[in-house]
Parts: structure tokens; C-alpha cells; sequence
């Protein structure tokens, strides 16, 4: 497990949280994606690379006076390059209501580079994700280690 990921990841939402697009972006690769299909709110969708990401991040702040997000759980990398991170969103309307939201990131980091962000109505859906990916990955490794096997034994 890697402390450079988790600090990553929180530099990233740290910067969220001032407003600071430039440098929520600076910690993702330039094709990374935020996936926020799951949200049950606000701009349901993917958002691919940083331009698409820039505007994403751009429309949630303009409906907000303020937001600011409190770490509930996190960040945790809970797999090799799989981070999560359980929030609550407290986003002020122009009428000086706030809206708490719960939700939970699962952020993919390779090479120190996020490489995307998904967001999870709980923790539990972002860590079984997590788990079900770094098993895929497991598994993808063990079907090219028995192709490499059997092309090396002639097979």
C-alpha cells in the first residue's frame, strides 16, 4: 500500500473543497475520468479527460454558494492503487440552505497519477468495487501467466 496515493487523493480534495479546479486536476492523468453515473443527484455521468472534468467541476460549484466535504472514512487505499474515501457534502444554496450528502469515492491511482473517480452512494458498494477490480486484475495476470506456460511447453 502506498502513503504517495492516499496523499495524492487528498490533495486532490482538499482542492475541491477551496474551489481549486487547477488543483483538483493537477493529481489526474490528462484521459482520467470522473464517473458520477451513480449519483442520485446533480449531473449523473461520466466526465472524460480534464476538459470534460473542468466542466463538470465548474457546473456543480456554480449551483452552490459554498461546499465543503468532511472525511468520514479515509482516504484508505484499500487495494494496491484503490483508494476510498467516505464523505459528507455540505453544499450551501443561494438561499443559505445547506444540503449535507453522503457519498464515497473510489479513486484508481497508477504510475502517481489518478486515473479515475467513482462515485459510490456507500462505502460498501466503493470497497466491493475495489475488491472485485484488484480480483479482475488477479485474474487477468493468472490467464496470461497460463497462456505464457503452455506457449512455452509447446502446449
Amino acid at each position: 500500500m502506498s502513503e504517495e496515493n492516499v496523499e495524492l487523493v487528498r490533495r486532490s480534495i482538499d482542492a475541491f473543497s477551496r474551489g481549486d479546479f487547477d488543483g483538483v486536476l493537477e493529481g489526474f492523468a490528462p484521459d482520467a475520468l470522473i464517473d458520477w453515473s451513480n449519483s442520485i443527484g446533480f449531473d449523473a455521468g461520466v466526465f472524460r479527460g480534464h476538459g470534460e472534468m473542468r466542466a463538470f467541476l465548474e457546473r456543480f460549484y456554480e449551483g452552490f454558494d459554498d461546499i465543503r466535504l468532511e472525511l468520514l472514512y479515509g482516504p484508505e487505499e484499500v487495494e494496491n492503487g484503490f483508494v476510498v474515501t467516505e464523505n459528507v457534502s455540505y453544499s450551501r444554496g443561494r438561499d443559505g440552505i445547506v444540503v449535507p450528502a453522503q457519498s464515497t469515492f473510489l479513486t484508481t491511482v497508477r504510475d502517481g497519477e489518478q486515473t479515475s473517480l467513482t462515485l459510490y452512494q456507500t462505502r460498501q458498494e466503493a470497497l466491493e468495487a475495489a475488491h472485485a477490480a484488484a480480483r479482475g486484475g488477479a485474474a487477468t495476470l493468472r490467464r496470461l501467466w497460463r497462456s505464457v506456460r503452455r506457449s512455452e511447453s509447446g502446449s
